[in-house]
């Protein structure tokens, strides 16, 4: 398996693995992940398994301590000094899952925010998820001010 950041040139690839990976209501849109690219296309770690994406993670650096429904829409609002690397996707496509390819990512982004010298990583995710993201050492803080997909997400933190 090979990891590396992206390029405007995985466009397509990332949205494709998006909706395969997420509920519309919860997607990001290809549009969405154009912007992003342009912002921040050095917080995307991307799997491969040859040619093909199989999984990715994404999100931007902020000196606010809380994610917001904003960050999704608002590319423009990455600080590439910022304190806080949020999480905004955590992504592998079906048929590759259970094979610790997520933590992988996880844990490839978890020190590239302790190179950059980050306060820590923010994201949030559903009931469900929260034991995974522990074992990374994320604390759940509690339920989230998002909405985002008209879903309830609990905030998690890791401090470095």
């Amino acid at each position: 398996m090979k990891i590396r950041t992206a390029t405007m040139d995985d466009l397509e690839m990332i949205a494709a693995v998006e909706a395969e990976c997420f509920p519309a209501a919860e997607a990001a849109t290809k549009e969405e992940f154009a912007k992003r690219l342009q912002h921040y296309s050095d917080h995307f770690w991307l799997m491969f398994e040859g040619e093909k994406l199989i999984a990715f993670v994404d999100g931007f650096v902020t000196d606010e301590a809380d994610l917001t429904d904003e960050m999704y829409e608002k590319a423009e609002l990455h600080n590439e000094h910022g304190a806080w690397q949020m999480i905004f996707g955590v992504n592998t496509i079906p048929a590759c899952r259970r094979h610790g390819y997520a933590g992988e990512l996880i844990c490839r982004a978890i020190q590239d925010a302790k190179k950059q010298g980050r306060k820590g990583l923010v994201l949030t995710c559903k009931d469900r998820l929260v034991p995974y993201y522990a074992k990374f050492g994320f604390v759940n803080e509690g339920v989230s001010d998002s909405a985002h997909g008209n879903v309830v997400w609990n905030q998690m933190r890791l401090i470095l």
